[in-house]
């Protein structure tokens, strides 16, 4: 059978700086109709960079590709400029990693899905907006007619990439090509995002070329999967042999970094209380373009308490709360009400100067290792100052640094780097070096791994159980993913609308959930069957919520 897309020799240059030759060496790949195969692989594997060279989207200051890239008997990388445009938008269509960046903020989403119309086709304005209408149906964005009239910052994030995905398939594309669309979205609403994706394939036959490095959703949605390591195909083959039985040795590698949903019991032996917040409340009020507007309780009367050694998990969906509470704690945000503890007195009451004192006990490890740097720093200069701050010789602080690069598993000669010299993973562990330059008594951890490449993810949680049993700190650690919840928390806190709903040790939540909600989020977790017996969930995602 003749494949919809043939990927045959795809060659994608670098510039002669570059750490090596091409993005891509020599890549052959075939995508059936109605199939969908899954690329996986670690950052700078070439995933995104074979994405961009078959929708024509290069970098203009990459030298251009060769090979051949065969569509409907014709070679793309061949075609006029023009009419490549114009197969790219009908035919091709692609959906990005983050929606917030894709949409422009100034317009409504309901004209922007309206253009792919206006420039392709010749149907009337009321013509349009009765398609756009039925698009959103179709991706089940809830009143699609209000939402018709909304901007990007009134959507959550699952919404507008709900409206990405509209876009692309306004026209009914026979490739659709998802560059992680699931990454930073919370499990309920990438588990949405799935269904639709094998909705997609299902009722409208489209080929999907889906690039992830989470192999609970290849679990889920793979036909096939490929297999991709500095710009080569290492492996390639249907998703229960890759998964069960993998002929190469990095991905036998990758499969061993991914985290299972195991959840364990609590440590024995904690400390004494590090933190302690009772009764904490934040509302933010949004006023409206003429007046009025709404109040959100984000959080809503929460109590935290986490001892030295132990580490608390916050989970959740989007805009539950988790980060306004982190925040509320270390007072990075004020809440409204509530009492913060640390060892040696009250913190909510503190100011000035005590506080700037105080804060040395608390610090936090932000998601996006990429803006928490001053890329003007170097990172030993970075880790330094904070010590440096609280009164530290700047000698002791360098010293301190140069060992806290080697704890976390960099050479003290990075000290004299920048932040762009270093890949993201090591970027984290900078983070997390310098969060703990001033030796606090609570870390928190918000998100830090969700980007992440599985096997760097690996590494920086064991990194963080590993510093964490040195100093003895204790750790918040928010995020969605209850898969690395259950390897690394002792306990785990469950978040809905600004309220914790259920707590406990791993083994207990997980194994006799009480509440309707964690069980939804259980449930939600792609391939959360998937290692238990070696093999991947069932066809056509089967293992997914069937209320998604």
């Amino acid at each position: 059978m003749t494949p919809l897309l043939a990927i045959e020799d795809l060659r994608v240059p670098l510039p002669p700086a570059a750490e090596r030759p091409d993005a891509v060496s020599n890549l052959s790949l075939a995508l059936g109709r109605g199939e969908i195969l899954c690329v996986v692989g670690e950052s700078g594997s070439g995933k995104s960079m074979t994405a961009l060279a078959v929708m024509g989207l290069l970098p203009a200051n990459l030298p251009a590709p060769s090979g051949r890239v065969i569509f409907e008997g014709r070679d793309l990388l061949a075609l006029p400029e023009r009419e490549r445009r114009d197969l790219s938008g009908r035919r091709l269509a692609m959906i990005f990693q983050e929606p917030s960046a894709a949409l422009n903020p100034i317009y409504r989403v309901g004209d922007q899905v309206a253009e792919t119309f206006r420039l392709h086709t010749r149907l009337s304005a009321a013509e349009i907006r009765e398609r756009v209408l039925a698009l959103f149906r179709e991706v089940r964005l809830p009143d699609p007619e209000q939402l018709y009239h909304s901007y990007p910052h009134q959507l959550s994030g699952g919404q507008c990439q709900r409206v990405m995905i509209a876009t692309a398939l306004a026209l009914d594309p026979a490739i659709l090509i998802a560059d992680e669309p699931t990454t930073a979205l919370d499990v309920t609403t990438q588990a949405q995002i799935l269904r639709l994706m094998l909705d997609l394939r299902q009722k409208h036959g489209t080929g999907i070329l889906f690039i992830t490095h989470d192999f609970g959703v290849v679990a889920e949605i793979a036909d096939r999967v490929a297999v991709m390591q500095n710009g080569q195909l290492v492996e390639e083959g249907p998703r229960d042999r890759v998964l069960r039985r993998p002929q190469a040795a990095y991905t036998r590698d990758l499969l061993a970094a991914v985290p299972m949903l195991e959840p364990r019991r609590a440590r024995p032996g904690l400390g004494p209380v590090a933190v302690s917040a009772k009764g904490i409340a934040k509302t933010f009020r949004k006023s409206g373009l003429f007046g009025g507007g709404r109040s959100v309780k984000a959080v809503d009367g929460v109590d935290v308490e986490i001892r030295r050694g132990e580490t608390l998990g916050l989970v959740g969906e989007s805009g539950s709360g988790k980060s306004t509470l982190a925040q509320c704690v270390i007072r990075l945000i004020e809440p409204e009400r509530g009492d913060i503890t640390l060892p040696g007195g009250s913190f909510s009451a503190l100011k000035g100067k005590a506080l700037r004192a105080a804060r040395r006990r608390v610090q936090i490890v932000f998601q996006d290792p990429y803006s928490a740097l001053d890329p003007r720093q170097s990172v030993g200069a970075a880790i330094a100052e904070g010590p440096v701050i609280h009164g530290l010789d700047r000698a002791e602080a360098r010293q301190r640094a140069l060992k806290l690069l080697q704890a976390v598993g960099l050479d003290a000669e990075a000290a004299g780097r920048f932040p762009h010299e270093f890949s993201g993973g090591q970027r984290q562990r900078i983070c997390i070096a310098r969060a703990l330059a001033i030796e606090p008594d609570l870390l928190i951890a918000d998100e830090s791994v969700s980007a992440l490449d599985v096997s760097v993810q690996a590494q920086i949680l064991d990194l963080l159980a590993a510093m964490q049993q040195r100093l003895g700190f204790a750790m918040l650690f928010i995020t969605h993913d209850l898969r690395v919840a259950s390897r690394i928390c002792d306990r785990i806190a469950v978040m809905r609308q600004g309220r914790i709903v259920e707590e406990g040790e791993p083994a207990a939540l997980f194994g006799a959930p009480r509440e309707a909600y964690t069980r939804e989020l259980l449930s939600a977790v792609p391939g959360r069957d998937w290692g238990r017996d070696g093999g991947a969930a069932g066809p056509e995602g089967a293992k997914l919520h069937e209320k998604v």
